[in-house]
């Protein structure tokens, strides 16, 4: 990832006395769970399990700044899960507030900004469908100039190949990171458990790694597997917050307003 370049070039000139246990402690995975906001299945249990995640919540839903409040007090990290426009699907999908590719650069800008205020804590961004919205350079310009503005990074959840937010966040100066795996996107236990191996088999190598999962339809099957595999994923790697994963990111976000 390219945002790593910074630590790799850090780690070839280290001593030679760095052990092999020391590199294994700097392997890096982030668990992102999308969808709170809106009393999701699995939401209070996905909240107490016994690791640090990262928890996207939906902005101007029942329970959007509750959920915000309580994972920031269990120690997650808290980002707004905007929803966007999908190539397919209903726009009545996606809820109150949501980008699409047929409004004003004004409308944008300013539901982006009410999103971010809706989201208590929130430091991070990331897109809950968005197929469509993420590849349209107009939308996503607007979107990331927002985040620069109020010095939060973008996560792409990578809901298409035809993204433009590596390219425009570059140009525009906002941390990013991407996605690399979805835990849930069949709703099957079976299914989500293979994943999750896919995942630990993942982190046998000394990259940084991003998985993401949801409360709501298998939020309940999505604890099962986390708690089952937590435990995996330690052995193997440090489980961060994304932020941890942005080199000088708390600097950034101090000088902050």
């Amino acid at each position: 990832m390219k945002f790593f370049l910074c630590i790799l070039l850090l780690i070839t000139f280290l001593p030679n006395e760095v052990s092999a246990e020391r590199m294994e402690e700097d392997r890096e995975l982030a668990i992102v769970i999308d969808d709170f906001g809106n009393n999701m299945g699995g939401t209070e249990e996905m909240l107490k399990l016994p690791v640090t995640l990262t928890v996207a919540i939906m902005p101007f839903l029942e329970t959007t700044e509750r959920d915000a409040k309580l994972a920031h007090s269990f120690g997650h990290e808290v980002i707004v899960h905007v929803p966007m426009e999908p190539l397919r699907g209903k726009k009545s999908w996606l809820g109150p507030g949501a980008i699409t590719t047929n409004l004003s650069n004004s409308e944008i800008r300013k539901r982006i900004n009410d999103a971010v205020d809706a989201v208590p804590h929130a430091v991070g961004m990331n897109h809950h469908m968005g197929s469509k919205a993420t590849a349209d350079e107009r939308v996503m310009r607007i979107v990331l100039e927002v985040c620069r503005e109020r010095g939060i990074y973008y996560l792409d959840s990578k809901t298409t190949d035809k993204s433009v937010i590596p390219t425009l966040a570059e140009q525009i100066g906002v941390p990013y990171l991407e996605n690399e795996l979805f835990f849930d996107d069949v709703y099957t236990l079976r299914h989500m458990s293979r994943k999750a191996q896919e995942l630990a088999e993942r982190l046998k190598d000394h990259e940084a790694h991003i998985a993401i999962g949801h409360v709501g339809i298998a939020g309940e099957k999505m604890v099962a597997v986390l708690n089952e595999y937590i435990p995996i994923f330690k052995d193997e790697a440090v489980i961060v917050r994304l932020s941890e994963m942005i080199p000088g990111f708390e600097m950034i976000d101090e000088s902050m307003p």
